[in-house]
């Protein structure tokens, strides 16, 4: 019988999902011990359509638009059942088979898949080597001191880079060969972890204002040195830039100016102060990059509203205190303040002096990321999820198409293109009756979880204003207060729906859904086709197909591409690959594509007793659901914003030590410094030692 790794700390210190009590509580709030904040009883389509029009029409529906997947097994574990496996195997010694490598691996996944293990380190592929690109506190700006954790001033932070690195993005250097521009989202803060002999009921004003300056956004600009391969940060760059809880945004598109969006501190609606809890993001066709604010709810206290409780605000004071010290994060104070949060951010990487803008016509809700694609006729579609228990993802397809070229004028037009458009969520439809989607893993009669889609349009912006498409709502409170509108149209409770990426290579669409342990317990929604298992620990992917190919589509298929967990789980699935030859996984979070159309996935919360990592998998040919560990991040740390490029892993290794009980003076992690020094989050680079491309 296997015997799983030790968990990470104790049952006492770890959340649902496996996280530390530790991230839970300064990350999200401890949103896993809060009530569900979407109390509606949105019914499953699945589960009102399957009895009423009978199984052999919901199949017609559904074929001619979805996805076939594996077929013919009793389980999702798909035709060839997995082989037992001794407590080695885990560790990747044993019976299991090692994942596929060298001519037999999927191109681009041709490395020696790294064990599960819980080793203080970036643990990396035999032939690999890497560096650490930037941490907290190193100097990027002009002016800015040498990090020093014990002399830490607003002043020096807001010059350095920010703490818990989380989204990246590479963009070329113009005229700088071997220098690529670096973009990072810059989440949330620790503040046991910074701060020596810190008091979290009396945070002093100092502590409070360099949190402010470490949350936000950076800018800097690596190099790669030729001889090692290695990537450092240029400091002092002209194209460096730190964007910070304090900076001044500028709030765009059709709920711009509204009365919901008006404080004393601006009564135009139209000017905030700073960006919060960024998470994941995307890159734009015309430059720019957009960076997701996610759990903006816990840094607001003492809400009492409905619309406050839809969004997770607590009633009490919050965790980091900032109240005290700003009447804008106090709801009694500032009704208003906490709806300026919460949106997709847009930046301009390239002008550093320009102000960033926050996006009302993409929704306001905790998005986790915003990836974009170009319709036939190059209009922007985004795609964004709401990283919450019970709700729901949406795609934005703009009305106006992107110019080319570079000049003033076209790049203003292009910084326009996410003001005006449509906004929709997404409703599934399962082909299988409900009564055989029984919360356990397994297939229904059919051999695969699958069904068809649509999104249903919530409001449209236009130059000349906008129209909401949801009865009992204008449409300000549309774009503002986007989870009621989800509820009310009806669209289907996800299981934490995180990033959502589109392939460059076949135009489909990949939906990270984390984990729910909620569903199906309790009063809670019961386990439906799209989310097949009650107390969902591991996770699950969805391989969403936008009807016909076309990005703007009202229509999609959809089927379930991976069902993480350990692979001699029968409840588990990888796209019929296998089970035996592939790495146990949990907690899909962010996703990224290399080259190759391979999908690969950082993971959060690991359930399996291992460190969090980042896996390939391949998504196409007959090698279709391969899927191999490419590194593990160290002790508490979660593995963040993966850039997969021809020769190079980027990723972020965000909140090492981050366990119940470590601080300062008791660290529970010597990464990346060594013993004796802070931990600090920072960026990493993976290269192969002979200079060759990534995985080939």
């Amino acid at each position: 019988m296997r015997k799983p790794l030790p968990l990470i700390g104790t049952p006492s210190a770890s959340h649902p999902g496996g996280r530390s009590a530790l991230t839970c509580r300064f990350r999200c709030g401890d949103a896993c011990f809060q009530e569900v904040p979407n109390t509606t009883s949105n019914a499953y389509v699945g589960d009102v359509i399957a009895g009423a029009i009978g199984r052999r029409s919901m199949m017609r529906a559904a074929a001619a638009v979805t996805v076939v997947a594996a077929a013919g097994s009793a389980t999702v574990a798909g035709a060839r059942p997995a082989t037992a496996a001794t407590a080695d195997s885990v560790a990747g010694s044993g019976a299991r088979k090692k994942p596929g490598h060298g001519s037999r691996a999927a191109r681009g996944l041709r490395f020696d898949a790294v064990a599960p293990n819980t080793a203080d380190a970036v643990t990396v592929p035999d032939g690999y080597r890497q560096n650490v690109v930037v941490r907290w506190g190193d100097p990027i700006l002009r002016g800015a001191p040498a990090f020093d954790p014990e002399k830490q001033t607003a002043a020096s932070q807001a010059g350095q880079f920010g703490y818990n690195n989380d989204f990246l993005a590479l963009l070329p250097v113009p005229g700088e060969r071997h220098r690529q521009l670096l973009v990072a989202n810059h989440e949330y803060t620790d503040e046991v972890l910074m701060f020596r002999g810190y008091d979290p009921e009396n945070p002093t004003r100092q502590q409070v204002e360099v949190g402010w300056a470490a949350h936000g956004l950076g800018v800097v600009v690596v190099e790669e040195d030729r001889r090692t391969g290695a990537l450092t940060a240029v400091p002092r760059h002209h194209l460096n830039r730190r964007v910070t809880a304090t900076t001044e945004f500028r709030l765009t598109g059709p709920a711009a100016g509204s009365p919901l969006l008006r404080t004393s501190a601006d009564p135009t609606g139209r000017k905030v102060l700073g960006t919060l809890n960024n998470c994941s993001g995307g890159t734009t066709p015309w430059g720019t990059t957009l960076h997701g604010e996610e759990n903006f709810n816990q840094y607001f206290a003492h809400g009492t509203r409905a619309t406050d409780k839809r969004y997770g605000l607590g009633t009490g004071a919050t965790e980091r205190k900032w109240e005290r010290f700003d009447k804008r994060f106090d709801v009694g104070q500032e009704p208003n303040e906490s709806h300026r949060f919460g949106y997709v951010v847009e930046l301009d990487p390239y002008d550093p002096h320009s102000t960033p803008r926050k996006r009302t016509a993409l929704g306001r809700f905790k998005h986790e990321g915003a990836t974009v694609r170009l319709t036939d006729d190059g209009r922007p579609v985004v795609y964004t999820g709401d990283d919450e228990r019970f709700d729901y993802f949406y795609k934005f397809v703009g009305s106006k198409r992107m110019k080319k070229g570079s000049s003033r004028a076209v790049r203003e037009h292009n910084l326009s293109l996410l003001d005006e458009g449509t906004l929709y969520v997404a409703r599934l439809t399962g082909d299988s009756p409900a009564i055989e989607i029984d919360g356990s893993g397994k297939l229904p009669a059919d051999g695969e979880f699958d069904g068809s889609g649509e999104w249903i349009p919530l409001a449209t912006a236009t130059s000349r204003g906008a129209v909401s498409h949801v009865a009992g709502m204008s449409a300000d409170e549309v774009f503002v207060f986007t989870r009621l509108a989800g509820d009310k149209v009806g669209a289907t409770k996800m299981d934490r729906p995180e990033d959502i990426e589109p392939s460059p290579v076949t135009g489909k669409v990949y939906v990270a859904l984390t984990n729910n342990t909620n569903r199906g317990v309790g009063a809670n929604a019961p386990a439906d086709e799209a989310n097949p298992r009650n107390a969902n620990k591991h996770g699950h992917i969805l391989e969403l197909t936008e009807h016909r190919g076309r990005a703007d589509s009202t229509r999609f298929g959809w089927s379930l591409f991976l069902v993480a967990g350990d692979p001699d789980d029968p409840s588990t699935y990888f796209a019929g690959f296998p089970k035996d030859a592939v790495s146990p996984i949990s907690c899909p979070d962010n996703v990224a594509f290399d080259p190759h159309g391979n999908l690969w996935i950082s993971t959060d919360g690991n359930q399996l007793g291992s460190h969090d990592g980042l896996f390939g998998v391949a998504t196409r040919g007959e090698r279709r659901g391969e899927l191999k560990q490419f590194l593990t991040v160290p002790t508490g740390a979660e593995t963040c914003g993966p850039l997969v490029q021809g020769r190079r892993v980027l990723v972020a290794v965000q909140h090492p030590g981050e366990i119940a009980g470590a601080t300062v003076e008791k660290p529970a992690s010597a990464w990346p410094d060594g013993p004796g020094k802070i931990v600090r989050p920072a960026v990493v680079a993976v290269w192969r030692k002979d200079g060759e491309d990534i995985g080939v």
